[in-house]
């Protein structure tokens, strides 16, 4: 089964060195040893800043109306994604259960299962 691996906390804290010395190091050793294993998917992705975000949307008139940043202000946003190969919900909540971000600086992960159609 594949599950997406969707990674959520406070921007600011990810380019803090100070708050977290050695996190980068931590998530490198994570994803190494998920990789190799065969329980991480090629094609997962750290996402840029939130400043630099446009969201899309209906404005009044029902045409689309292009907004900065994330659609609502919030202190937790997307960071990234990892696309997990695992045999049930199980696994993939022990391989994401270790994502060092959780301890470090609080970050969260959802996990969803991918659509099949």
């Amino acid at each position: 089964m594949r599950y997406v691996m969707i990674l959520l906390g406070d921007e600011s804290k990810w380019f803090d060195p100070d708050l977290a010395p050695g996190l980068m190091e931590e998530v490198g050793t994570w994803w190494q040893k998920w990789f190799e294993a065969g329980k991480i998917v090629e094609g997962g992705a750290e996402l840029g800043p939130s400043s630099g975000a446009k969201t899309i949307g209906t404005g009044p008139d029902g045409t689309p109306q292009v907004t900065d940043g994330p659609y609502v202000e919030l202190k937790e946003v997307v960071g990234g994604f990892i696309l997990l190969d695992v045999d049930d919900l199980d696994e993939a909540v022990a391989v994401a259960s270790g994502w060092p971000g959780i301890a470090a600086i609080g970050d969260r992960v959802e996990l969803r299962p991918e659509m099949i159609r």
